[in-house]
């Protein structure tokens, strides 16, 4: 089959597209708006951009309003990205739902802030890995219902649970257990793996 995405509606591209670009990782981004109420939702459109310095991006999607998270990044040029392990996925969905700006999902979901080192917001206590970050670019992809921004933010400090890492600063993914969006309401664990050795040309 073959689609030309400007010959079907915009909900069925999100959708052709999101059931493709699977597994997604999700970034669980706080952040706190400029009269100080902490945010905290989850992101499917996230991953690592650049190794030096370290940067990361996620990208919220228009809604009007718009997301309190992309109002609080612009407001602050903060974020932390938190990893969502199985252990707290419940958690990460509950706060998933629109609530009204004045409302903490923290309170929402019983997940547990903390302060972070640089940054103003806190991070998810309960969270494997938590990256502070500083604004480094917002980029309005699309003006469209169901276009979006990217914000890309430098990871000015890790926080990485000790029994997650070893000495050589390697993660092991079973001890993370991160878990992954995939299309619709489904998500996906991290647990079949395998492993190449890349071609090293001489």
């Amino acid at each position: 089959m073959t689609i030309d995405p400007k010959t079907i509606p915009a909900p069925i591209a999100y959708q052709i597209l999101t059931g493709s670009v699977i597994p997604r990782p999700i970034g669980f981004i706080s952040s706190i708006s400029a009269a100080g109420i902490v945010n905290l939702a989850p992101f499917s459109f996230f991953n690592a951009i650049c190794g030096e310095p370290p940067m990361v991006m996620f990208c919220p999607m228009n809604r009007v309003p718009p997301k309190d998270t992309l109002l609080n990044v612009k407001a602050t040029r903060e974020f932390v990205a938190n990893i969502v392990s199985e252990e707290i996925a419940q958690q990460m969905n509950l706060t998933s739902g629109d609530y009204a700006p004045d409302i903490s999902e923290f309170d929402i979901c019983g997940l547990t802030p903390v302060p972070s080192d640089i940054v103003k917001p806190p991070r998810v206590l309960e969270s494997p890995v938590n990256m502070e970050c500083i604004v480094h670019h917002i980029i309005e992809v699309s003006d469209k219902p169901w276009g979006g921004t990217v914000v890309i933010g430098e990871v000015v400090r890790f926080h990485v649970r000790d029994s997650i890492i070893d000495k050589d600063m390697f993660i092991d993914p079973d001890k993370l257990n991160p878990v992954a969006r995939m299309g619709g309401p489904s998500y996906s664990r991290i647990k079949d793996r395998f492993d190449m050795i890349r071609p090293v040309i001489k």
